[in-house]
């Protein structure tokens, strides 16, 4: 078989989602069949269907599956902008140029499995944004700042009024929440369990935290860091298998 025969025969494969899950996650970790559905169901790709109703996904809608997940991922952009920057292309033309808001945005250390690793719970970060900075970069609307505020999700620094990295993260992790229908009132459950996680492990470091010898609060800052990482890892791993039985 010739190269040319072999990507055209490549091009005409098609793929079920389980398929399209599995070339999409070595890049996008986070990608998921729902989230593939639901940009379906949004009209942003269009997959074949069998005549048992299955979906069959051709080359061309992996790319564009890619094009999405990597502008909400680098580019934070809105899924209505995706939207027109994919009916540009579709119509043959360049999709707009695109202000890139990267260096910006905090680099969170991962670890391999995917989740914070304790060298992400240690490190600070010296953004500081302003309100109007902060609703540009997470691309939220002051109606939505303002309700996470009501609920305990996003604060500005005491005394200087500016938004730090964390506030960042979570403005945009509810904006992408909400396109699944989430409100800021639904995420007070993470805020609830958040707080008692905190409380847990500030307990168990408490006897360190009030040594007055620096070695003994450095070993205190360290442990609350390596307990942190792994308490997520517990409950990332308990949502997980709940999910899975349920």
């Amino acid at each position: 078989m010739s190269a040319s025969t072999s990507s055209a025969a490549s091009r005409g494969a098609r793929f079920n989602i389980g398929q399209v899950l599995d070339q999409l996650r070595p890049d996008f970790p986070g990608v998921t069949i729902p989230k593939i559905r639901f940009l379906e169901d949004q009209g942003l790709v269009k997959p074949e269907r069998t005549a048992a109703g299955y979906r069959k996904f051709s080359a061309d809608d992996v790319a564009r599956l890619r094009y999405i997940l990597l502008m909400q991922r680098d580019h934070y952009l809105p899924l209505k902008v995706i939207g027109d920057h994919l009916d540009a292309i579709d119509r043959g033309l360049e999709p707009p140029a695109i202000e890139s808001v990267v260096p910006t945005v905090p680099k969170v250390a991962l670890s391999a499995d995917g989740l914070p690793s304790p060298e992400s719970f240690r490190r600070t970060s010296d953004l500081r944004l302003s309100r109007r900075e902060l609703l540009k970069v997470a691309d939220i609307s002051e109606e939505l700042l303002g309700q996470l505020e009501q609920f305990g999700l996003i604060s500005a620094r005491t005394g200087t009024g500016h938004f730090d990295s964390d506030a960042l993260v979570v403005a945009q992790t509810a904006r992408e929440l909400a396109d699944f229908g989430f409100e800021p009132r639904h995420l007070r459950a993470f805020k609830t369990a958040a707080d008692r996680e905190v409380g847990l492990v500030q307990q168990v470091v408490a006897p360190l935290a009030r040594a007055r010898d620096v070695a003994a609060r450095g070993r205190a800052e360290d442990a609350t860091s390596e307990i942190a990482a792994l308490s997520v890892r517990l409950h990332a791993t308990l949502v997980k298998v709940g999910l899975d039985r349920g």
